[in-house]
């Protein structure tokens, strides 16, 4: 390990070589260089239409297979939506993944309450009318279908073993985050998945005895769709509908 210390007037610092990696320490924080791949703007161009491609393939599944998935492929992709930006790098996720059979059934069931509830008078015509073209009803057996269920919460502080509440922060934006590269994950692993919000959610802090700083955020699905699966066709904004440049 080589070591070199730094002063200035702004603030000191010391750098040092281990296994081949140089970290700075500033302040006494640690830091590494960040080495982004080069890569040519052809090259650049050509991976962000293929990116695009791929990811414009995504579509909102709710007809699933019970065909099993290997459980180091879910892990993969949790390891995946944990890479996303957070307030303060406080990553205030958890994600509950659920195979046992008999718990997926008791969420369903508690998850029926409430579509059924909202189905029936919590929603407005309007909102009924928007989801006609998807086909969707207070139904959901792809609770029990699907293998996985993961159940993204979101931490609105931390408590410490001294019982002191740590706060987080962003935490609503960090979780949005996390759970949009899940879902790409999810797609990239060759899965499909859906974004079930049964409201109001509580029902699943209590299934799965989460605790207290701990709240229920996205229910996904996930898994291969059946093989005779049919998704709404439907039409996605342009790129003039969606963005504006200021050049």
């Amino acid at each position: 390990m080589v070591k070199i210390n730094v002063k200035n007037c702004l603030c000191s610092f010391t750098i040092q070589l281990i296994h081949g990696m140089f970290q700075k320490f500033k302040d006494g924080f640690p830091y590494v260089q960040y080495l982004s791949p080069l890569v040519d703007p052809e090259k650049s161009l050509q991976q962000s239409i293929s990116f695009y491609q791929n990811m414009n393939q995504r579509r909102s599944v709710r007809e699933f297979s019970d065909r099993m998935v290997d459980q180091s492929v879910i892990e993969n992709i949790i390891r995946t939506a944990s890479t996303a930006p957070s307030g303060a790098h406080k990553q205030p996720w958890t994600f509950c993944v659920v195979s046992n059979p008999a718990l997926k059934q008791q969420i369903r069931i508690e998850a029926e309450k409430e579509e059924k509830k909202s189905y029936d008078g919590r929603m407005s015509k309007e909102w009924l009318n928007d989801l006609a073209p998807l086909g969707t009803d207070w139904q959901k057996p792809f609770l029990e279908i699907a293998p996985y269920l993961i159940i993204v919460f979101k931490r609105t502080y931390e408590l410490e073993k001294d019982g002191h509440k740590h706060q987080n922060y962003y935490v609503q934006e960090s979780v949005g985050l996390a759970t949009g590269f899940l879902i790409s994950a999810i797609h990239q692993a060759g899965l499909v998945t859906l974004t079930h919000t049964p409201s109001p959610m509580n029902f699943l802090t209590k299934v799965l005895n989460r605790p207290e700083n701990e709240k229920p955020f996205l229910l996904l699905p996930v898994g291969y769709p059946s093989d005779d699966c049919w998704v709404t066709d439907l039409r996605r904004k342009s790129l003039d509908e969606v963005s504006v440049w200021y050049q």
